[in-house]
């Protein structure tokens, strides 16, 4: 029998960065979900939506556009490359390192990805309305800008790949 969940203490219940925390584990938990569900990872999502976006790039490129880490990177890029979803080409101007390209079953994964991705959006954000959700957006957006910009960590959310922001931390969700 499982025992219900112990009250969280008043003290920090209401807390920005209690609450913030808390909805961040449950929005991971979703999409860490969902893309498992069709046997993918917030790492696939990313680079094939940094790919799409942006057109083919060397390795150390990716990672720097899709906030994955560079150690994280080549078993990435191997486990889409294994399902013909990239492909590898030595790069005519330096033959030491790969570009990555998209393939045409790439493309067709990435809009079945993005579609879970909505999903799991939906979960999430299902008790607000479509203009609190406008609103929870545009000031987690603000939050997250004014913070890259003190620590200059990373590009405006704005100016983002894709739309749930690339974090540069190592954390397998596109959150």
């Amino acid at each position: 029998m499982e025992h219900p969940p112990e009250p969280t203490a008043a003290r920090w219940a209401t807390l920005p960065t209690w609450l913030l925390t808390q909805t961040g584990n449950h929005a991971h938990r979703l999409v860490s979900e969902g893309f498992a569900a069709v046997d993918a990872r917030g790492y696939h999502y990313r680079l094939l939506a940094t790919l799409d976006e942006f057109g083919p790039a060397s390795q150390a490129t990716l990672g720097r556009r899709s906030g994955i880490h560079v150690s994280d990177m080549v078993a990435t890029i191997n486990e889409l490359a294994d399902h013909t979803l990239v492909e590898r080409t030595p790069d005519p101007t330096d033959r030491r390192r790969n570009i990555i390209s998209l393939t045409t079953a790439g493309k067709r994964r990435l809009r079945r990805l993005e579609k879970q991705l909505a999903h799991s959006q939906e979960e999430l954000l299902d008790p607000l309305s479509p203009g609190e959700r406008r609103q929870l957006t545009g000031l987690l957006a603000k939050l997250l800008d004014h913070h890259n910009r003190k620590t200059d960590t990373t590009e405006p959310s704005h100016q983002r790949s894709d739309h749930v922001g690339a974090q540069t931390e190592r954390r397998d969700t596109p959150h």
